[in-house]
């Protein structure tokens, strides 16, 4: 059988391409780490090798090397969760999020969390950003996802994913009938509901048209409520279509390249940042993996101490 260690210290030597080096690395004398390498190739029956110099690998090496890459890197994980899973209280994870995230992503996330710390027990809040921003502010949550980029005092900010605005209407209706993206101009000239992510849009021609609007909804299933009566539209971000229902129609906007960005933003003071760091790597993970077409960059921004 093939130990951890075994695979570890050839990927170290393949990795660096010299016995001294990885020995360096390893914390072990070049005679112990060649005669490792030499019980693994008389394990597997072949050179890994092309030359005692160990600066070249065989075709089998290269496959090995790869698979070992990758073996260890699930365990070097494993380990970080058990530690961490170690160390976390077992006290409450408090969540504040835009209802968007917490649709879209929050359920897989937290599938994985209370598999791997069955002890800590978990509140979610969905909120609009402003309230999600004034819960983390005030220590009433350790984690919160929010639209735009903020940048305040004491919470660190990563950009979690990115999507773009459209319009959002029944799938009867008029805009959604025509089978073409509508522009700027033809959005507002339905029964257009406001809500407050249209603000974040920097088109002019939409901050010129927004303070026309006569009717504004904040709560997010007061509004899809609206839009799905009838002749009611409004803008939102993609991701808040694919939350919705499917008697509602999204359309990309002609002229309309805005995106919104929806920020994870983790608090300086939280009880339990093990957790809280460890999750946040759960939800990014995610969006990267069932969202390609989502995920942001991963540049994190401390805000403040």
């Amino acid at each position: 059988m093939i130990k951890v260690e075994t695979l570890r210290c050839f990927a170290i030597v393949a990795a660096t391409g010299n016995l001294a080096e990885a020995a360096v690395r390893l914390g072990r004398t070049q005679s112990a780490v060649s005669m490792t390498l030499k019980r693994l190739e008389d394990h597997l029956g072949q050179r890994l090798f092309e030359t005692e110099r160990k600066n070249r690998l065989t075709p089998l090496g290269q496959d090995v090397f790869r698979l070992a890459q990758q073996q260890l890197r699930q365990y070097d994980q494993a380990i970080d969760a058990i530690e961490v899973a170690a160390r976390a209280p077992h006290g409450v994870l408090r969540l504040a999020s835009i209802p968007s995230a917490s649709a879209l992503i929050f359920p897989s996330a937290l599938e994985t969390l209370t598999a791997n710390y069955p002890l800590v027990n978990v509140e979610l809040r969905d909120m609009d950003s402003g309230m999600v921003i004034e819960a983390m502010m005030q220590g009433r949550a350790d984690l919160g996802v929010v639209s735009g980029t903020p940048s305040l005092n004491g919470l660190s900010r990563t950009a979690l994913f990115h999507d773009r605005y459209g319009v959002l209407c029944r799938s009867d209706h008029p805009l959604a009938l025509t089978g073409q993206s509508p522009t700027i101009d033809q959005v507002f000239a339905t029964r257009f509901v406001r809500n407050a992510l249209c603000g974040l849009i920097q088109a002019p021609q939409v901050q010129e048209a927004l303070p026309q609007t006569k009717v504004t909804v904040h709560n997010t299933h007061s509004l899809l409520a609206m839009v799905r009566s009838g002749p009611w539209t409004t803008i939102l971000p993609e991701t808040v279509a694919r939350a919705a229902a499917q008697d509602l129609a999204f359309l990309p906007i002609m002229g309309l390249d805005d995106r919104r960005t929806a920020s994870l933003l983790i608090s300086t003071r939280t009880r339990m940042p093990d957790l809280v760091e460890h999750f946040s790597r759960i939800l990014i993970s995610d969006v990267r993996t069932r969202f390609p077409d989502l995920a942001a960059g991963q540049g994190a921004a401390a805000c403040g101490s």
